[in-house]
């Protein structure tokens, strides 16, 4: 028993015991720990390893829960393979203080051509709208980045429309749970290793990868294809993608972002690394001035549809404008063939209806396009996308009309008529071309049927035009779209003049009526801003609420988040102004309620979709910017890819590709 004092506490003698017992150590060496010994941690070789004369190992020991195997894995020997064994000592070691250090220096790789790969934060947020001439690239945005985006918001609508023919279903095939989700730890392992082809192969044989490339195929490739008779990037492309990594990655991220937008189930970081790893290999191949100019062309273009996909319109320039510089290195025109006038017509689409969105003008003059407007009328089926280029040269005509629309009149009257009087000469020759094109495109460029609103079973408030041909649908949307904004920009009448307000009404019900009832999917981006355009010359509340119903149908079939058209749409027909008067509305109702008071009046009932017709639409007022596009050329001084651009040896000629 331990010897104690007067007080109950304990002796020296004791404390002196407690005191000598060895205290365990947690970064001795590993051999005292084997030998469950206390080591000194004396550097380098311990007491006890130098006593014993035992090697005195270091490091950190891990140690598993589970150490039976039942069946030990075997790889029997074989001729027709070998294992590769890949090191990664060296990145687990740099997770660890101190760890990259115990390693020797990497030797420097000597490329002669080639320059160093740029490093590129990929942690930092997104940054605001950017010029051209000071683009950082690759803009690589964190998952959390798209999850602000606001959702279309429908109202409740009294009458359910029902298109019978639109598509059997309203979601995309891989919106719903027929396709399994990849495992989780695909997408939630923050910490796994995402490897990305990076060679050539002869077909895919990743899951994922044929996944994510029937996806483009199937989804995305089908509104890229919308204006090309060769189908380039949904047919032939994916092929010749087998051989070009950069370009594979390109289209495997297109296809991840599209499972991403219309399945919850997948998440973004995989595309998000597939586009990354894209985006490094254009530019590298951008700093080899013997480059194949035609894969980084084809490959920016790509990326631009992700980015497009990302929602981010202003920063979505990023490879839109290296695309367009690219493009013109190659020489492609209205008149190049094969993949050239595929990626031409893709990229000046694109722009045309960011243009029509933001009142740009094209940066890209239609007349220097070399589009061959010899309107002699049709007479044999089979040439329908050359009309459909045509009309898209006449739409981006209009744009650039529209947008150099004058904001102050002119010092003396004199001046100013002669100005109104000029651009009256040019409106009417814009209408005049949308007229002769519309006399002299071929009859499969027609309706094949049409119906008006009563004599459809499906209850639409628009008439049902029945358009069969994928380009025929995108060409007659930008015909009416067309003649939709002409209407609006008559430098002598009015939109309130009665022709042109006819003339308004009845192609804004022709775009909603192609819209309403389409099946296509692939006319979706050109259906959008055409829709969005014509909506805003409706002044009926039920033709109103059944847009809403369109675009939540194209959301649910694209997974393209189009809630800011619909409060764009809501402002401009007074919703707003109804809203905040129906809230002042029930504010007394709700507090008679509570009194017990309001039996002793009568409140008129809610009407629904009875309500009285909107105002009409408020005049379009944009901010009046400059094209993004204006610098697209490496010639200019402030061209896209500065940092890495440089010029390839030799121009291959633009028909080089030709599947």
């Amino acid at each position: 028993m331990a010897a104690t004092d007067v007080k109950g506490n304990a002796t020296a003698v004791d404390t002196a015991v407690v005191m000598s017992r060895p205290k365990r150590v947690r970064t001795g060496c590993l051999t005292c720990r084997e030998r469950h010994l206390k080591c000194d941690e004396a550097m380098p070789h311990c007491q006890n390893c130098r006593k014993s004369n035992r090697t005195c190992k270091r490091g950190v020991r891990l140690n598993f829960i589970d150490t039976q195997v039942q069946s030990p894995p075997i790889i029997p020997p074989t001729h027709d393979w070998q294992v590769n064994f890949q090191d990664e000592s060296r990145e687990i070691a740099s997770e660890y203080k101190g760890g990259l250090g115990r390693y020797a220096a990497l030797e420097q790789e000597d490329v002669n051509d080639v320059k160093a790969e740029p490093n590129f934060d990929y942690s930092a947020s997104m940054v605001g709208a950017p010029t051209m001439a000071h683009q950082t690239l690759p803009p690589i945005h964190p998952p959390s980045t798209y999850s602000d985006i606001s959702q279309p918001i429908i109202a409740d609508h009294p009458h359910e429309i029902n298109h019978q023919h639109s598509h059997s279903t309203t979601d995309s095939t891989y919106s719903n749970q027929t396709i399994p989700p990849l495992p989780p730890s695909s997408y939630s392992n923050p910490e796994q290793t995402l490897t990305p082809p990076n060679e050539r192969v002869d077909f895919l044989t990743s899951p994922e990868e044929v996944l994510f490339m029937q996806v483009f195929v199937e989804e995305v490739g089908l509104w890229m294809d919308s204006m090309d008779p060769m189908k380039h990037f949904s047919r032939l492309l994916p092929f010749h993608s087998l051989g070009e990594p950069m370009l594979l990655n390109a289209f495997l991220a297109c296809g991840a972002r599209h499972l991403t937008l219309v399945n919850p189930a997948y998440h973004e970081d995989k595309a998000l690394h597939y586009y990354d790893t894209a985006t490094r290999g254009l530019l590298k191949s951008l700093q080899n001035p013997n480059r194949d100019t035609v894969i980084c062309a084809t490959t920016a273009v790509i990326l631009n549809v992700y980015e497009i996909m990302s929602e981010r319109a202003l920063q979505r320039m990023n490879h839109i404008a290296g695309a367009r510089a690219l493009i013109k290195e190659c020489g492609w025109s209205a008149r190049s063939t094969g993949i050239g006038a595929a990626c031409f017509w893709l990229n000046v689409g694109m722009e045309l209806l960011s243009c029509l969105h933001f009142n740009w003008q094209v940066a890209w003059e239609p007349d220097d396009w070399g589009v061959d407007m010899d309107f002699v009328m049709e007479t044999e089926s089979g040439r329908e996308e050359i009309w459909t280029y045509r009309i898209v040269y006449i739409v981006a005509k209009i744009a650039n009309f529209r947008a150099s629309i004058p904001r102050f009149q002119e010092a003396s009257a004199g001046a100013e008529q002669m100005r109104l009087q000029n651009r009256y000469n040019e409106w009417k020759r814009l209408k005049d071309l949308c007229e002769s094109w519309n006399r002299n495109i071929p009859r499969t460029m027609h309706p094949m049927a049409y119906l008006h609103p009563y004599q459809t079973t499906s209850k639409s408030a628009f008439p049902e035009v029945w358009l069969i041909k994928r380009t025929t649908i995108v060409a007659r949307l930008f015909y009416h779209t067309a003649m939709c904004l002409l209407s609006q920009m008559n430098p002598i009448m009015s939109v309130e003049d009665p022709e042109m307000h006819s003339m308004q009404s009845f192609q804004a019900h022709q775009i909603c009526g192609i819209v309403a009832h389409v099946k296509d999917r692939g006319v979706a981006s050109v259906a959008l801003r055409s829709l969005a355009i014509a909506a805003e010359c409706l002044v009926v509340r039920r033709e109103q609420e059944e847009v809403l119903q369109i675009f939540e149908k194209i959301r649910k079939e694209t997974g393209w988040r189009v809630g800011f058209l619909n409060k764009e749409l809501k402002e401009k027909w007074g919703w707003a102004n109804e809203e905040a008067l129906r809230q002042q509305a029930q504010l007394p109702t709700a507090l008679l309620q509570n009194s017990q008071l309001q039996q002793s009046f009568q409140f008129p009932p809610q009407q629904g979709s009875s309500l009285p017709p909107a105002p009409p639409p408020p005049p379009i007022r944009r901010r009046p910017g400059e094209n993004p596009l204006a610098t697209a050329d490496f010639s200019n001084q402030g061209h896209p890819y500065q940092s890495y651009y440089v010029a390839p040896n030799q121009h291959p000629h633009h028909n080089q590709y030709n599947f």
